[in-house]
């Protein structure tokens, strides 16, 4: 979403060097890039200046992605940070194989099936209880050991200089730091570092984080073991189960579950990807916990399943994977997700999609594997849960032809509101992604040890066995929806990259009404009203980020121009 920084926001890889001091003069951010020898795109433009420089500098994507991700952990503390968790598809072009990392936040072993039921929604977000044991740093280390060409203290270098040196605030960072600041005040740690004199820090000063710097400082010099089982975890599991709430504040604040050994069996893992035909190309995805994979894969499928695809088509097959999604998906044994993704129930499903739109809420079909034309469903639906609507995602390309799309959060702005004191990090609130209950049989009730559902959908796609474009994009359970319609933008309606992206959007996720950006429904309201779509207004829905082969070895690299203060994209040699 941001940021101008700074001057000295190029990697340094193996030490510190001096760079200049830290300029309040904003530098431009630019959506849309070609080139040659790499790309990468995301929110901030130091975390693109960083991976470029790294791409130069002779690392991989991979390099790139976790240099990026730290820094991101910095300019974009709201979004994502080590404290929280995420996922990455990574295409390896010597291997020729697209590979996944779930870095998902898991629940603690004492948590259960009940521990959030009756809490209400805002109570659980800002409290130790929703903080899930973090996985980004396992993440990052799983990544750069398997497919890295560069070690995690070299990695971390870019987000120290940036911590350390300061970036200069814009107005997204501003109202999103005003927007929690009734929380973040009831927070000793967390009210010292963003709310400054007692209100956030004002648009075009430089802010730094030198506690956050300390402690990348830290983590470079002493491995991951030390969050997992060592001193920075015994930090955050202390202030997991008992946050530093402010004297006099009147907020409930429950502690949380977490224990030390919950950090210790932390474990990233490797998962086979999610993989759908269509149009001739392949489309890979991240698979359970995530369900992004799945309901978009399976909205494709759907979509290809008919004689012809618009807008109202498109809402409708999102509409029943979204009621598949909540009835099937979750971190649990048995996801039937080949059934899922399977020709033969795309085309089941996609025969309950006619002239007008479906009764609310459409029910979930019967992935078995016996498929008949035009089956009725009998289940019931599931109601979309709340999800924060922050996340952030890049994607990085290489002069070898490897690509990573990678998401990463900490869940809600701000996270759970909590920063650990000394150091400079929000913890996620990751947890309030389970499915609170009472709901017997809900794949997404908590449980020990479990990994909350997400919707995060880094997505890679294929064409004759290369890849050809990676995308993905933050916005809760709006980043299915938001991937999708980029997608059939490019591929349906026949739109280039950067208009894809750009192009007003829509939401339909098993609701009454499909939200809409307003844009949209200037544009497409009365015709989709006609044919009976209900609409409520949504400001912003997704910020994405993309890159595109060209053929030639030229890549383009595309942000968002204008969601969340626009993104940046760059390329290791413009073209000419």
């Amino acid at each position: 979403m941001r940021r101008m920084l700074i001057p000295a926001a190029a990697a340094v890889l193996i030490a510190l060097v001096p760079t200049a001091p830290v300029s309040a003069e904003p530098q431009q951010k630019v959506p849309v890039a070609k080139g040659y020898g790499g790309a990468v795109s995301t929110v901030d433009l130091d975390a693109s200046k960083a991976a470029i420089s790294v791409l130069r500098k002779g690392g991989n994507a991979v390099d790139a992605a976790v240099a990026a991700g730290a820094v991101l952990g910095v300019t974009e503390p709201y979004s994502a940070g080590l404290a929280g968790g995420g996922f990455m598809v990574y295409y390896d072009a010597r291997q020729r194989k697209v590979f996944t990392i779930d870095g998902r936040e898991t629940a603690p072993q004492a948590m259960t099936s009940t521990a959030l039921e009756g809490i209400p929604f805002d109570q659980a977000v800002t409290s130790g209880l929703s903080a899930g044991v973090p996985g980004t740093v396992a993440n990052w280390d799983l990544a750069l050991r398997r497919f890295g060409t560069i070690s995690l203290k070299q990695a971390l270098q870019p987000a120290i200089e940036v911590a350390a040196k300061g970036f200069v605030v814009d107005q997204t960072f501003y109202d999103q730091t005003a927007a929690n600041a009734a929380r973040f005040k009831d927070f000793t740690s967390t009210a010292a570092l963003y709310l400054p004199n007692g209100a956030p820090p004002p648009v075009g000063s430089v802010f730094r984080n030198p506690e956050l710097a300390d402690t990348y400082r830290e983590l470079a010099k002493r491995g991951p073991g030390w969050l997992y089982g060592g001193r920075l975890g015994e930090e955050i599991v202390a202030t997991v189960k008992q946050p530093p709430v402010t004297p006099g504040s009147t907020r409930n604040v429950r502690p949380g579950l977490m224990e030390l050994a919950d950090l210790r069996a932390y474990r990233a893992l490797m998962r086979e990807p999610t993989k759908i035909s269509y149009k001739g190309m392949d489309v890979y995805g991240m698979a359970p916990p995530s369900s992004g994979g799945s309901t978009v894969g399976e909205a494709l499928n759907i979509l290809e399943s008919l004689p012809e695809v618009g807008l109202h088509e498109y809402l409708e097959a999102s509409r029943l994977a979204f009621a598949d999604r909540g009835k099937y998906v979750g971190d649990i044994p048995g996801v039937p997700l080949e059934e899922l993704l399977s020709d033969g129930f795309a085309k089941e499903r996609a025969c309950l999609i006619g002239e007008r739109a479906m009764t609310h809420p459409a029910a979930p079909g019967s992935p078995d594997g016996s498929y008949e034309p035009c089956a009725q469903p009998t289940g019931s639906a599931t109601p979309v849960a709340d999800e924060g609507p922050e996340t952030t995602h890049l994607v990085v390309a290489d002069r070898w032809g490897n690509v990573i799309a990678y998401n990463l959060t900490i869940e809600s702005t701000g996270g759970n509101g909590i920063v650990v004191p000394g150091r400079g990090v929000l913890l996620n609130n990751e947890l309030t992604d389970f499915t609170p209950g009472p709901a017997p049989g809900d794949p997404n009730l908590p449980g020990p040890g479990k990994r909350p559902r997400s919707s995060m959908a880094p997505t890679l796609v294929f064409d004759d066995g290369r890849p050809v474009l990676a995308v993905g994009s933050p916005g809760g359970s709006t980043i299915i929806t938001t991937v999708l319609q980029i997608l059939l933008n490019r591929y349906e309606f026949g739109m280039k990259l950067p208009e894809a992206l750009a192009a007003p959007r829509a939401t339909q996720r098993n609701t009454a009404q499909t939200q809409a950006e307003p844009a949209f429904l200037a544009l497409h309201q009365k015709d989709l009203m006609d044919r009976g779509h209900s609409f409520a207004p949504n400001p912003e829905i997704g910020a994405a980020t993309a890159l595109e082969f060209l053929g030639g070895g030229r890549v383009q690299a595309v942000a968002e121009p204008a969601r969340r203060g626009g993104g940046s994209a760059m390329v290791v040699v413009p073209a000419r």
